[in-house]
Order: structure tokens, then sequence, then C-alpha cells
């Protein structure tokens, strides 16, 4: 006698044509899509709640991945803020021996820097320095420690200092060896109050009176780890000679036009300016470019470590897609035994079930990558706030959404595709 199967009602209409499709033939890969699709539109609210945890996931990855590249920006911007196309040439040891066998520091002088201006390239400003210490005193009463810095108008250019009131000494003042000076902020306020209140203002050096004209800060605060310190006072070069008595140099201050031209401008003053003093004397190039590298290294390392737990959300998100999915082989038996019965192979089966997993997933991942996407574009479009976006995120989150959508599928896949289509068609 025959028998005649009747598919159950919740098999819908276009998946049951596909399964009678599959007697005739193997299934075309626009009809395993087709069966993905009708099972998502069958249990819609369980696959969106499976699906959230891979759009979390996915969201996740681009969020850490740009939060990181914020990072590092700003720590770069901010060391890059001190002078990234620096280079600061240091003595450091080595004598020369006089005729009565005594010895004197071979310090660099104004000449060293003059034959590196004229014969290394892409120099755009420079600066001496002249370093001494004394005590300054106000209106003869109030006498406080303090470190005076002859430089040049350039420095500021060169060192990216912010003037936070009245100006900086140009090169009339440098000309014309004016007795003016210029506070750091921390000494301005302690002497005066207020950035404002010190301009102006008269401060009397070795009997010397001085004309404060300007109050500067550095860019970002280095904590005196730098040639300044709280107690800094700037004035011309050619004033500080009158107290140094002096025009050897510890230091010098060169910027060039382009980060790129950093390194090689240190080797070449180096070499210049050891080629003009004796062997035996040590001068060192100061850049930041090895911070700046350290520092972008650091950044990167951290952000994939980051990416590496963000990742584990995923990994979650997975195993959350293998219990809906066996959820979903076991809600469908009767459906698989009928397309068994009809012809379709294990591998059909499996793909079936897979291909649901894989869809389920990059479903997920395509929707996580938007939200993670267009957090930070919304941020920099409604702020002034300038986020990095981290589009490299993007496939590797899709990436990482495919693949565990085929690991974490694969269980329920072939699951289904060993089921016997005997018991499958009995189950109630």
């Amino acid at each position: 006698m025959a028998t005649t199967i009747v598919p159950k009602p919740e098999l819908e209409a276009s998946s049951f044509d596909s399964t009678l499709a599959s007697a005739r033939g193997t299934m075309g890969f626009s009809e395993v899509i087709s069966l993905a699709v009708d099972s998502f539109r069958a249990s819609k609210a369980r696959f969106l709640l499976t699906m959230l945890g891979m759009v979390i996931g996915s969201a996740s990855i681009i969020l850490v991945v740009t939060v990181g590249l914020t990072g590092k920006q700003y720590a770069l911007d901010t060391i890059s803020s001190l002078g990234p196309n620096k280079i600061e040439m240091q003595y450091s040891g080595g004598s020369i021996i006089g005729p009565d066998n005594t010895t004197t520091p071979d310090y660099m002088t104004r000449e060293d820097m003059q034959a590196v201006v004229d014969s290394v390239p892409g120099i755009v400003a420079y600066s001496p320095m002249l370093e001494d210490h004394d005590r300054i005193s106000i209106g003869g009463g109030v006498t406080e420690d303090a470190m005076l810095l002859g430089v040049s108008p350039q420095y500021k250019d060169v060192r990216g200092l912010v003037v936070l009131a009245g100006r900086f000494f140009d090169d009339q003042d440098a000309g014309a060896h004016a007795k003016v000076a210029v506070l750091n902020k921390p000494l301005a306020i302690k002497l005066f109050g207020s950035e404002q209140a010190a301009v102006d203002k008269n401060i009397t050096i070795r009997g010397i009176p001085l004309t404060i004209v300007g109050v500067f800060k550095e860019s970002i605060d280095t904590f005196g780890q730098s040639e300044i310190n709280d107690q800094t006072i700037l004035i011309p070069y050619e004033v500080a000679r009158y107290f140094t008595g002096t025009d050897n140099l510890k230091e010098i201050f060169f910027k060039v036009a382009d980060p790129n031209m950093v390194e090689p401008g240190a080797i070449a003053i180096t070499k210049l300016i050891k080629s003009r003093h004796r062997p035996n004397s040590i001068y060192r190039a100061q850049t930041f470019t090895d911070i700046l590298t350290t520092m972008g290294k650091i950044a990167n390392d951290l952000t994939v470590v980051l990416v590496i737990a963000a990742a584990i959300t995923l990994i979650v998100s997975g195993v959350g897609i293998m219990n809906s999915m066996l959820a979903n082989v076991q809600a469908r038996i009767r459906e698989i035994g009928i397309r068994k019965a009809l012809g379709a192979t294990r591998r059909e089966i499996r793909m079936q079930f897979l291909t649901e997993a894989v869809f389920l997933s990059l479903a997920g991942g395509i929707l996580g990558t938007l939200v993670g996407l267009g957090i930070p574009i919304m941020i920099g479009l409604l702020t002034p706030y300038n986020i990095p976006v981290g589009w490299l995120a993007a496939p590797i989150a899709l990436a990482t959404s495919v693949i565990v959508g085929v690991i974490f599928g694969t269980v329920p896949a072939n699951r289904a595709a060993r089921l016997d289509p005997v018991e499958t068609l009995k189950y109630e």
C-alpha cells in the first residue's frame, strides 16, 4: 500500500519546493541560501537573539581597534608636540689640553652651529643655549632662585612653546641686546599671582634689570625632565653672555623641515661637529624618533591584546549559535527525514545547516560592523574630536564572524547529516 507523506505545516512552501528540487539532482547554492532564509523567517525571535551576541562581538572588535588607534594617536601627538622635528645636540665629554697641561672641556661653539646651518640641508630653525643659575630679586625685596637659559628667538619654534601672556622676544630684541625676559608659567604665578600680572614687570639679576615681556609654557608638561623647569627664565642669548661670560655651548637645538629628515639630519650634524673638534670629544644627537617608534609599537601591541579579548565575545556568541542550531536541528528532524527520503545527500544536508549557521553569524557580523564603524564616525561628525576609524578592523570582524559560523555550525550540521531517514520520518 502506497504511503503519502504530507509535510508538516511549519515547513514553508518555498522550503518544500527546494526539498522537492533536491530529488531531481544536487541542490544549487541559491537553493541552499533560500532554505537558510526560510529557516530564519520561521524563527525570527530566536535567531535575532542569537545574532545579538555576534553584533556585540563584531562591534567590540572595531571599537577596541578605534580606541587603540585613538590612544596611539593621542600619545604620538602629545610627544610630537615637544618637537617631532627637533634635533638636540649635546656635549657629553672630552677636553682640550692646554700648553701648561691643563684641560678644558671641548664645548661646542656658535661657529659649529653656523657650520651646521650652512652645510646640512633642511634646517629651518636653530638656537644655541647658555645655562646659568642665579637669584633674582623683585623691587629690591623678594628673591627667588631661578635658572636662566640664553636662547635665540627661534627657540620658541624649535621647542613648540606656547605664549600665555605678552610676547616672546624677537630678532630685534636679540640684535639690540635688549634686557628682556620670558618667564615660565609656574614662576610667573609664584612671583606675581598670574600670567598677565607678570607682563611689563621688572626683575633684577646681579644688579641688571630685566623687563618681563611674556609668560610661556611647554606644549605638554615634561615635569622637569627637559631643559625647562618651573623656575626657568628665558632671555636673549646675547644678554645671557653677560652672566656666563662665555660662548661655550653644551646644547644646540635644530629643527628640520620634515620628520623623515630627523635621523639623517642627526647623523650629518653629529658627524660635522665631531669633525671640528678633538677625536676624543663626545657629542650626541637626541631626537624623539626612537620614542615615537617605541610608543607606536606599544600602542599596537596593546590594541592586539584588546582585540583578542574582544574576540572572546565572538567565541561566546559562537557557542550560542551552536546551541541555537542544535535546537533548530531537533525542531526540524521530520523535515530532514523528508529531504533524505526524496534523495537529499548527507553533503547537501550538512551544507544546508552549515550555511544557516554562517548566514546567522555573518548577518550579526555585518550589523556589528556597521555599529562599530558608525559610532566613531558619528562622534567625528557631531563633535570637534577627530576619532580615527579602524577600517582595517571591519574585514577582520567579518572574517572572524564567518570563521565562527563555520566552526560552531559544523557540529549541528554533522548531526543533521547523520540522522537516519527512517527514524526521522517516525519522529513526532
